[in-house]
């Protein structure tokens, strides 16, 4: 009798566990279920915006028309008070923070990168120092047109980011990429190195 009732409950259990286990997983898939399709789409909105500015990449020609995906998309977050923007060659010191674009858990976008935590502040955020030609096409491009001080919300497709590759486990292939910028400082190469500063 008690084999029995181990059979049936093993009956009942085991098709349970099972789809238990394949809801999760299927919940891990859909987050990024059609990704390049959401994506493309997204560029599609971001173009159709009024309310940004747009910058074709610095590594295509500006005389000619170019695609959706050949520019970055910018909200103004703050504006700085000094002049000049950074140049290919120079190095930059940003804070900055990544994400993707909205999906199912992650209302706001999935945050892959930062440099600082919780709200953003210039006096306590932390400050990267890279070179204005090792980053992606749409954050270098991005910069050259920043001046000090200031503070972007930019929007960059992903043929201007990673294209159709992963460079990590936290970026998808075919990823758009959302990056709040605050451009620090800039200098040049051969420059003496300037120490920390904040606004």
């Amino acid at each position: 009798m008690k084999n029995r009732i181990y059979i049936w409950l093993a009956a009942i259990l085991f098709p349970l566990i099972g789809t238990v286990s394949c809801s999760k997983d299927t919940e891990e898939e859909d987050e990024h279920a059609n990704w390049k399709q959401r994506n493309d789409a997204v560029i599609e909105q971001w173009s159709a915006n009024s309310a940004f500015t747009t910058y074709k990449t610095f590594s295509k020609s500006p005389t000619t028309a170019g695609k959706n995906s050949d520019y970055i998309y910018v909200e103004v977050l703050e504006e700085g008070s000094e002049s000049g923007s950074p140049l290919y060659t120079d190095t930059v010191r940003v804070m900055y923070r990544g994400r993707l674009i909205p999906s199912k858990t992650y209302p706001e976008g999935e945050v892959f990168d930062e440099s600082y935590s919780g709200d953003f502040d210039w006096k306590t955020a932390n400050a990267q120092d890279f070179v204005c030609s090792a980053l992606v096409d749409g954050f270098t491009t991005a910069v050259m047109h920043m001046n000090t001080g200031d503070r972007w919300r930019v929007h960059i497709p992903y043929t201007l980011g990673y294209g159709s590759s992963t460079s990590n486990s936290a970026i998808p292939a075919y990823s758009d990429l959302i990056f709040e910028v605050a451009l620090v400082d800039f200098w040049s190469p051969g420059e003496k190195h300037p120490s920390f500063k904040t606004r």
